[in-house]
């Protein structure tokens, strides 16, 4: 039979093997997983805790876990502030510290800077200071995690969603799949920014908030692509046989129709996570985003709006942005010429 149900290889190369014919795409995958892979870590990089202290003979992970002050000789049961020069001469005189190499947290105000806020680039502030004192690096570093992990997570479950939608749109077809047809028209042709605007004016949203409303508007992008596949297959000899032999309406959908659908549905993921990245970002920019104080690359973006005389603050904003997206792009031409017939031969 000509119509594989597993298209594994193509010739003598494996989908990956074409990936990485596209260099660009390739290098681009490799570098775009380098800095997601830093950003998990971003406690060990930027922090105002130090990574681990050795007092009194002792070791001691602050990144890891709170310790009072009396642990270090203090004065009060209170959480330690390592950046009190009191605390610092208490444990130097009966031991030493390692510091990360960015010595602020997303939320560590610099209460010393040369000048107000926000202050220009210098050796303690590689990108210099927001207009709270807050060092720029720190919120790049953690701000790109939460935008990618946020991306991540809205990627997934819409293409759960859309999937499943397209494929039993696609399988069963007749009413239901001209009913669901006009609803996906009629809640595509609705204004998603506006909404997603007015429903997080509502409460004052936090992470999982955000990505339940920004999933009311994002599960739809991937529900036409794989009805189209099933509409095309669902006639196809093997499936047709496979319902003569009674087998399960599930299985057939999920175990062997889905797999080629894939295919096409994997160029486009790329896509949609670069478009999850920018919801985010445009919802922190507008200020109808995640809570104030958190670390984002919109409300960055925002700032170097308002301070135009901190030309910093926009441009690093907008460099991570532009980079991450162009990343992104270039992943998803590679993902699509791999899973192209055309250059399969």
């Amino acid at each position: 039979m000509a119509y594989q149900t597993k298209p594994v290889k193509t010739g003598r190369r494996t989908r990956w093997e074409l990936f990485k014919r596209n260099k660009r795409g390739y290098v681009s995958l490799w570098i775009f997983a380098t800095l997601f892979g830093l950003s998990l870590f971003s406690e060990f990089i930027a922090n105002d805790r130090p990574l681990f202290v050795h007092f009194d003979g002792k070791f001691y992970f602050p990144v890891l876990k709170n310790y009072s002050e009396l642990t270090f000789g203090g004065e009060f049961d209170i959480n330690t502030d390592y950046r009190d020069p009191y605390i610092i001469k208490l444990i130097n005189e009966r031991g030493w510290m390692v510091y990360a190499p960015i010595r602020f947290s997303y939320n560590t105000i610099n209460y010393v800077l040369p000048r107000p806020a926000p202050s220009p680039p210098t050796r303690e502030n590689w990108f210099g200071t927001d207009d709270r004192g807050r060092d720029v690096a720190a919120r790049l570093l953690y701000g790109f995690r939460v935008s990618v992990l946020f991306a991540l997570a809205l990627t997934i479950t819409s293409s759960v969603i859309g999937i499943t939608l397209g494929a039993l749109q696609g399988y069963f077809g007749g009413a239901f799949d001209i009913l669901f047809q006009r609803f996906i028209e009629v809640w595509s042709g609705m204004p998603s920014l506006f909404m997603l605007i007015i429903l997080s004016s509502v409460v004052e949203p936090n992470f999982w908030w955000l990505l339940g409303i920004t999933l009311l508007f994002g599960w739809m992008g991937l529900v036409s692509l794989v009805r189209a596949e099933f509409l095309r297959a669902r006639n196809f000899e093997y499936v047709l046989a496979a319902r003569a032999m009674g087998m399960k309406h599930s299985r057939i959908m999920f175990v062997h129709i889905l797999p080629n659908a894939m295919t096409s549905a994997l160029s486009y993921l790329p896509f949609i996570l670069g478009g999850s990245i920018t919801t985010l970002t445009s919802l922190d920019f507008l200020g109808f985003g995640l809570p104030s104080g958190s670390p984002s690359l919109g409300e960055l973006l925002a700032q170097g709006k308002a301070n135009l005389h901190a030309p910093w603050l926009g441009v690093s904003a907008f460099v991570i942005l532009a980079l991450s997206l162009s990343l992104l792009v270039f992943i998803g031409e590679a993902v699509r010429d791999a899973f192209d017939p055309r250059r399969n031969g």
